[in-house]
Order: C-alpha cells, then sequence, then structure tokens
C-alpha cells in the first residue's frame, strides 16, 4: 500500500500526520508499556513478600523490564524508520 506524501503546509495536514506516527506500532508500545508496569509490580510484591512470590524471583520482574523497555526502544526504532521513509517520499514528489 502506497501512502500519499504527507502535507506538511496546512495544520490539519500536519496534526494527520502527528495522528499518523503516533499510530506506529502503538500496539507494541503499549504492550512494552505494560510490560513495564508489571516488572514493576512484579518486583516489589517479590521484595516485600506479597503474592506469595520468593525473594529469587525478582529476577523474573528484572527480565520483563528488560524486555518492555526492549519494546519501547524498538518501537521508537520504528517509528524513526518510517517517518524518515515518508520524508523521503515527500522529497521525491517535490522535485
Amino acid at each position: 500500500m502506497t501512502l500519499s506524501p504527507p502535507d506538511l503546509d496546512t495544520e490539519e495536514g500536519r496534526a494527520a500526520y502527528r495522528a499518523e506516527l503516533r499510530a506506529v506500532a502503538l500496539p507494541l508500545r503499549w504492550t512494552g508499556l505494560a510490560l513495564i508496569l508489571l516488572a514493576a509490580l512484579f518486583c516489589v510484591g517479590a521484595s516485600r513478600g506479597f503474592m506469595g512470590l520468593p525473594e529469587g524471583s525478582v529476577v523474573i520482574g528484572y527480565g520483563l523490564l528488560a524486555a518492555g523497555w526492549a519494546l519501547v526502544i524498538a518501537t521508537t526504532f520504528l517509528r524513526n524508520r518510517h517517518h524518515r521513509r515518508r520524508m523521503a517520499e515527500l522529497d521525491g514528489a517535490a522535485r
């Protein structure tokens, strides 16, 4: 699917492009955020003995935290790659 070049000359076009950028990899970004929050709860619960978790299971929480941040960072790269491609389309359309 080929998208038309973004219209950055009007306020409506810029708003639409911002919405397009926010939508890139949105499920991955939300999954990463959920993993980070789950890891925080898991680490606090394990370190304080809540939920019947042994002290050593904090390592699992750290693993969840690392996976969550990896997803958030990956979505940043995906969004930047999308932006570069869209701007390349805009440069190609201007020629």
